[in-house]
Parts: structure tokens; sequence; C-alpha cells
């Protein structure tokens, strides 16, 4: 046999996951957060015949969870988690993560609030508890790979697994996870990556037979009832929102606030002051307590500074060439990605040139960068410090 041959031969053995043995030899940990998309993923594999295990994090505290609607993680969500377990036959454990996620996830939250930033919990909480401990967990019960339901797809590329943008670009999650590694990537699968629409989701949960079928999205974030995250964090830090003043970039003084947890970059809404022109949280200064506000075209940024980078490229990040990396950034996850150039300035630090300004970029949030002229690779990522 030819070695080209035997090249065919052993790709062709490899499963759907990218093992090279079969299903029921290799064993898939899943995790199951009680939603349609992992319940779907974990009857997905089971059906296939893979040695499947269930994994739910318990991550806060069930009586206040309960009342929630369109969140995560809350107590019918693990009653629905482990149904699923039962219906299609496979071991689920439920994991008490509850200190973790508040030393790792809400403190920061918190923090970031009241020091004028915009954090993004579901990022540090894939990267610090889902892909950490969890992850860790799975390595424990000698999982081959640890699935999940994110919309996202891993691509084996030239130089190991690359990530890359979801099929469907309406539930692409690939912002909220460019801190994954390489070394997490190479143990990750995401099955429902590929998937054209939500609608094909939902019809394999039918077809399943899933109670978790017809189950509203997750909303809010886990810990955040109704959305309302300045009750967690007066909960968490009492009376650590101190009043000050709302500032006009000319200097005016234009009304008074309880705190700049209240506001974030872009806000126009909600200000409580009145003036001739429209508005504009431009900047949080916590430390003088003030709120500054402006027209819209001084929201405008066309320099973001960026620290904490994780670099998913196939060089290393300050490996430019000059002038820098082009790509294409995206600085909210509810905006389009944007061309760019990234300029490595060493020690896991960026400076992000943007070809056109984007509005409202604010400290706390996450500045991803995908492969230039709209491509689909996420080539990592890092956390917005400043912009102008």
């Amino acid at each position: 046999m030819k070695a080209s041959e035997l090249s065919v031969t052993s790709a062709k053995q490899r499963n759907s996951l990218g093992f090279a043995k079969p299903a029921g030899d290799t064993r898939v940990a899943v995790a199951m957060s009680g939603g349609v998309d992992s319940s779907v993923v974990a009857a997905m594999v089971a059906k296939e015949g893979y040695d499947t295990v269930g994994l739910t994090m318990q991550l806060y505290d069930h009586g206040a969870a309960l009342a929630k609607k369109g969140a995560c993680c809350a107590g019918r969500d693990i009653h629905d988690a482990r149904r699923v377990a039962e219906s299609m036959k496979f071991p689920h454990y439920v994991l008490d993560y509850e200190n973790i996620f508040k030393e790792a996830v809400m403190d920061e939250f918190a923090d970031a609030y009241l020091a004028g930033a915009t954090p993004i919990p579901c990022i540090r909480c894939n990267e610090r508890v889902k892909f950490k401990d969890l992850m860790g967990l799975a390595r424990d019960l000698d999982a081959d790979c640890l699935a999940t339901g994110h919309y996202i797809r891993r691509i084996d590329g030239e130089n190991g697994p690359e990530l890359h943008k979801a099929a469907d670009p309406a539930r692409d999650q690939s912002y909220f996870l460019f801190t994954t590694t390489p070394e997490q990537l190479a143990y990750l699968r995401f099955p429902l990556g590929h998937l054209e629409t939500k609608a094909e989701t939902r019809a394999l949960a039918t077809e399943f037979g899933l109670t978790v079928a017809d189950k509203p999205d997750s909303q809010d974030i886990c810990f955040v009832p109704q959305g309302r995250y300045t009750d967690v964090i007066e909960k968490l830090r009492p009376g650590a929102a101190e009043p000050g003043e709302i500032v006009h970039l000319d200097g005016r003084v234009l009304g008074q606030h309880h705190g700049v947890m209240h506001y974030t970059i872009g806000q126009r809404k909600g200000l409580g002051i009145s003036d001739a022109e429209p508005l504009y949280v431009v900047k949080l200064n916590a430390g003088a307590k003030k709120v500054i506000v402006g027209p819209r075209e001084a929201l405008g940024s066309t320099h973001i500074a960026v620290k904490e980078i994780n670099w998913l490229g196939d060089h290393s990040l300050s490996d430019a060439p000059e002038g820098g990396w082009e790509a294409d950034v995206k600085v909210r996850s509810t905006r389009p990605p944007k061309p760019a150039r990234i300029i490595p300035l060493g020690e896991g630090r960026a400076e992000v040139r943007l070809i056109e300004p984007e509005d409202g970029v604010a400290p706390g949030q996450a500045c991803v960068f995908y492969a230039p002229n709209g491509g689909t690779r996420v080539l990592g990522g890092g956390w917005i410090e400043s912009a102008s």
C-alpha cells in the first residue's frame, strides 16, 4: 500500500468528532446548560453511539435562579438537563461551581462596572470556568473531548485546529470565545457550528424527542435577574456606588448621578438631564465620579488600546509585518467586524487602528480579531483598555 493510500484509509477511519477509533470507544463529555443547544449536542453524540457523559454547572443560587426567565444555569435548567440525560440514557453530573464562579466572574463583573468599564461576564465564564475547571473535570473522567452547544466552528488547518465563525451569522458566538487557547481548542468540539439556522437545531431536538425542543433561548446573564445588573452590583458591593456630576465635554455641569455604574459608553436615554442637543455618554471617569457627555460625533474612535491578547494566528503576534497585522475587528457583540490594523506593543498588548471610526467603543468590552476581507477565521482578541 502506498503512503498516500494509507493516509486516505486513516482519514476514513476517523469518527465524526475526528478521532481514529470507533464512536463507542470515544468518551465525550458534554457541557449541558439545560437549553436546547447543549441538549441537542448531548443527544447527537449519544445517538451516534459515543460514550457520553453530561456535565452541568451550578453557578448561582437555586432560590434566586428559579424566579428568573430567560437565564441559563437556573434550577429548572439543571432539571431539564437531567431529563435529557435520562431520556438518552447516559450519566449526568451536576457540579457545584458557585464559589469558583463568584470569585472568577461575578466579583470582577461588579468591580469593573464600579470602575467605569462595561464587562462581559460570559467571556470570563468560558475562559475561567467552562474551559478551565469543567474541562479539567472532563479530562479527569478520561473524556477524549469536551463538546459544547456553542455556535462556532473548529476546523483542522495545516498548523492545527482553527476557530471559525459559525455557518449561521445570526447565531455566531465567536466574539464570546476569543479567549480559547490553542490547547483548549485541540480538546473542544462544537457540533452545532455547521448548522445554517436555529430551526435545524430545534428540528433535531424534536427528532430526538427532547422536552426542551420549544424552550426559549437564554437572554439574560445567568446571575442578573431581569437584566438589572445594578441590583447585583449593589448586593455584591453594598454602598460602593458614589454620586457625582454629569459633565458636558465643554465643562458645563448638567446634572447629578447616583453612581457611574448606572451608565455605559454610547448611552443616550435615561441620563436625567436636559439640553438643546441630543447627548450621549462619551466617557466614564470613576476616579473623579464623573459621567462625561457630548454630541454623537464625539463617540467615534479610530485608535483602541487592547490588553490581555489571546492570539490564534499561524504566526506569532509579535512577528507582524511592517504596518501591523491586517484584520477585521469587532468591538461589540452586536457590531459587524470592521477593517483595521493590529500593531503589537509587546506583553500581550496592541494598538488597533480602525480604517473608519467606530462609535461607542467601551473599556471592558472585547476587541476580537478576524481574518481580513470578511474571513471567517478567528485570529484572537483582547480586552479594550481605552479608545480615542
